[in-house]
């Protein structure tokens, strides 16, 4: 039995190169620029992809049927939030937390409105995070999901205290938190505003784990900057997607200043995983079924039941 997905590259071939001649339109004596425009197919931008791990083009629908990772070398391909929402929680359970936080200027940085703009036009999203809460295997969960497409997830103000509202919000309600951390840092149009998000979520985290609750960081490729340098080293249990870059300052950056070559796979979440600074890396494909079982390993007795059920 043929896979429905190679039905439809068998067909999309066909269509768009026809190996009969006889199938190609004849070109019209008096238009031939024209006709010889008709001859190209027109072959919809969207239909493959580029690893950027092995080089090699994918075809879109593949990709999507195996939860955007690369099968020929495992790369990880970004994810919007909607994607990271449907392929962790439970179907129909996740629902977003959504905060009226207005989004300062201190710096009046030129362009930086504009970019907002467009960032929000594209992604149909407010700033670089969803927040919200769902279940993940029958068990309850606040979750914040970083954005990569919205200005490369960088956190400013909106971010860290949509972030914040969020762990409050699970440390009032006794929920644990699970942060997807995609970030190129913090947000420089923002100066110190944004680099104070830093502290205010790492307090929050610190009251969220005195009232005895489980925080879990996922760290996504990439994961850089201030965000690195607080809340995705923060979690009392720390996991890492295959392949992630994970780090502070850039690499080329840090040779520079030690006067040293670093290893060949510095700042990936391999080597992070070897030098302990990750607990363990998991597969996109596991990572459902990974969090299901952490989160029902420390929820109290009665929800521990249940969520085994679901397991």
């Amino acid at each position: 039995m043929v896979h429905p997905v190679l039905k439809d590259l068998f067909n999309l071939k066909k269509q768009f190169f026809p190996t009969d001649d006889a199938q190609a339109p004849a070109p019209a004596a008096d238009e031939p620029a024209q006709a010889e425009a008709e001859k190209k197919p027109d072959i919809p931008g969207d239909l493959w992809a580029k690893c950027n791990g092995c080089g090699r083009a994918l075809y879109t629908k593949l990709l999507d049927t195996n939860m955007k990772v690369c099968p020929m070398c495992a790369y990880h391909f970004r994810l919007t939030p909607e994607e990271r929402v449907g392929y962790t929680f439970d179907e129909n359970t996740f629902t977003a937390l959504t905060y009226d936080i207005p989004e300062p200027d201190p710096l009046r940085f030129p362009g930086y409105q504009e970019k907002l703009e467009s960032s929000q036009a594209s992604t149909g999203h407010s700033d670089a995070v969803l927040c919200g809460v769902g279940e993940i295997h029958g068990v309850k969960t606040a979750a914040c999901i970083m954005n990569s497409f919205f200005m490369m997830g960088s956190m400013g103000y909106v971010v860290g205290e949509s972030v914040t509202r969020t762990v409050e919000y699970a440390t009032a309600n006794g929920l644990p938190v699970v942060i997807f951390t995609c970030s190129g840092g913090a947000r420089m149009q923002e100066g110190i505003v944004s680099l104070m998000q830093m502290a205010k979520i790492s307090g929050a985290l610190k009251k969220h784990s005195d009232a005895g609750l489980l925080y879990i960081t996922v760290i996504t490729n990439p994961t850089t900057g201030g965000v690195t340098a607080s809340f995705a080293s923060l979690g009392d249990i720390i996991l890492a997607e295959k392949g992630a870059l994970i780090g502070f300052a850039g690499k080329r950056v840090i040779e520079q200043t030690i006067k040293q070559k670093l290893p060949k796979d510095f700042q990936t979440a391999e080597f992070a995983l070897e030098h302990g600074f990750v607990d363990m890396i998991c597969e996109r494909r596991h990572l459902r079924k990974t969090l299901g079982r952490l989160l029902a390993l420390h929820a109290p007795a009665g929800k521990r039941e249940e969520a085994a059920e679901h397991a």
